[in-house]
């Protein structure tokens, strides 16, 4: 969004903006049968870098944007908190069929469209639910240093208002916090969970069986497994080979700062020491099962 963008936005009452994204919405769902599924999805993880490679992907001439694309959001973050929407509401956040006809023989080649959202990778009930709503798309996942990861993924909630202990006394209530959560996603396929969603700082960094759910669910050729450093090392490389599984031609993405950045004071030398003994059994799994080392092992 330019500046000019962002002024004529801020002169627009509160009320005109959600009847505007109202009658976008509306629409969109009304002419759902028009609107083909997405082709691919970001997964996460959560502070894992994903909105960087995000917003590199939504830059690409061939990406086209959801509906509105002046929202700047990620996801409609369906498959686990609006499922029981259905799929017309969900379809209608994506270009119509003719829209991507247009884009294609403008470009004379494949365009695609998709979404990201961290918390598809954590949730246990979406894999299954992609694999047969999205029966061809493609996966892209992040990784990033599991400890480094939790303790960024704090100072977020934090810096949202939305958590009041510090980093060792969230890890310390992070069991409280979870107990009777997976009883009730179990129990009611529509129930979100803000703890699990929210408070999962030493859990989410547990990388195995995230993705051994969604290997298990897509195919493991449709998820492409990203580690964010070196990703960040090297933008480049990184994010053509995150094309070419999308299925699009490479582009030299724009050497720009890290979006999403949360500068946050430096972690507990003590607390950073337990959590990677912690991790050093998962981060073992985790090189076994992706049959490379990870540079947060070393």
């Amino acid at each position: 969004m330019n500046g000019l963008e962002k002024r004529v936005k801020a002169l627009v009452p509160e009320q005109a903006k959600d009847l505007g994204k109202g009658v976008i919405r509306a629409y969109g769902q009304s002419t759902a049968a028009l609107r083909p599924m997405p082709d691919f999805l970001v997964l996460g993880t959560k502070r894992g870098g994903s909105t960087s490679a995000w917003r590199w992907i939504e830059q690409h001439p061939q990406v086209l944007p959801m509906v509105a694309r002046w929202e700047h959001h990620k996801s409609p973050h369906y498959f686990y908190w609006h499922y029981a929407r259905g799929e017309a509401w969900y379809r209608g956040h994506f270009p119509t069929a003719a829209a991507r006809r247009a884009a294609e023989r403008r470009l004379g080649k494949r365009v695609v469209t998709g979404e990201a959202s961290p918390y598809y990778m954590f949730n246990p009930y979406v894999p299954q639910r992609v694999a047969t709503d999205l029966p061809d798309a493609r996966f892209v996942v992040l990784l990033r240093d599991p400890v480094k990861r939790a303790y960024s993924h704090y100072w977020e909630r934090v810096d949202e208002g939305v958590e009041p202990l510090t980093f060792e006394e969230a890890l310390a209530a992070e069991p409280d916090r979870l107990a009777g959560e997976a009883e009730k996603m179990a129990a009611d396929p529509y129930y979100y969970s803000r703890p699990h969603d929210y408070h999962t700082y030493r859990e989410r960094g547990v990388y195995a069986p995230q993705l051994e759910r969604w290997f298990d669910a897509v195919g493991r050729e449709r998820v492409l497994v990203v580690v964010s450093e070196e990703m960040y090392a090297d933008p480049v490389p990184v994010m053509n080979t995150v094309f070419e599984h999308l299925g699009i031609d490479p582009w030299p993405v724009p050497k720009e700062a890290h979006f999403n950045n949360r500068p946050a004071p430096k972690i507990d030398p003590a607390t950073a020491e337990e959590l990677r003994a912690f991790y050093a059994p998962h981060n073992a799994a985790l090189a076994t099962l992706l049959g490379r080392e990870l540079p947060w092992s070393s």
